[in-house]
This record gives C-alpha cells, sequence and structure tokens, in this order.
C-alpha cells in the first residue's frame, strides 16, 4: 500500500516562503506523477501543481512563477516550494499519487490514486 506523507506546513506571514515536503513509501510502480492540491475552508479542492513524465510540470495560473515542484527520486520524495505567499494560497495543502499516463490530466483529482493526510498553510496578512 502506497503512503503519502506531507510536512513543511505552518505559518508565515505574507510575502514569506515554506517548503513542504511529501515523502512516499509502498510500492511505487505505474505511480508516474505526483502532484499538490489545496483547499481553503469553504472551498472546493483545487490542483496546485503537478510534475510527471519525469520532468514534466503543471502549476496553475495563481501560483506560477512563486512555486515551485520537484522530486527527490532517490529519496521518494517530491517538494513544493513556495515563495511570496499570499493569504488567497492558505489552505490545507495535500500531496497525491497517481498514473499520468495516456494523457491523464494531472491537474484532476482523478487521476490520483493516493493521497496524504494534509499540512496547514497559514498566510498572514
Amino acid at each position: 500500500q502506497v503512503q503519502l506523507v506531507e510536512s513543511g506546513g505552518g505559518s508565515v506571514q505574507a510575502g514569506g516562503s515554506l517548503r513542504l515536503s511529501c515523502a512516499a513509501s509502498g510500492p511505487m510502480y505505474n505511480l508516474n506523477c505526483a502532484g499538490w492540491f489545496r483547499q481553503a475552508p469553504g472551498n472546493l479542492r483545487e490542483g496546485v501543481a503537478a510534475i510527471y513524465s519525469g520532468d514534466s510540470v503543471w502549476y496553475t495560473h495563481s501560483v506560477k512563477g512563486r512555486f515551485t515542484i520537484s522530486q527527490d527520486n532517490a529519496k521518494q520524495t517530491v517538494y513544493l516550494q513556495m515563495n511570496s505567499l499570499k493569504p488567497e494560497d492558505a489552505g490545507m495543502y495535500y500531496c497525491a499519487a497517481g498514473d499520468c499516463f495516456g494523457g491523464k490530466n494531472p491537474a484532476d483529482e482523478s487521476t490520483f490514486n493516493y493521497w496524504g493526510q494534509g499540512t496547514q498553510v497559514i498566510v498572514s496578512s
């Protein structure tokens, strides 16, 4: 069973930075994409960033230029570096892993089979 554990959330002021980590364990075969999603209170969960097919990346428009997704295959860990944080970036951040082969949408929740428990990000203005 694949397990994902997020860490790195916290409370920062607007303009600050955080780096989220997602450590994976278990059988990773057939899993070729990882993503970060977030959910603010009262909102639907939305895709933030994804990395797939080795080095392809996707970002939602609102975080382009501020967030960077990366992975360390040796450590089976995916990172989300978040810079210039804004209050609207706050929420619970979830890591997800799945199979993006065949043109599946890395921004779509249904692409991902495994999810972490989430890590909270608070951004104060």
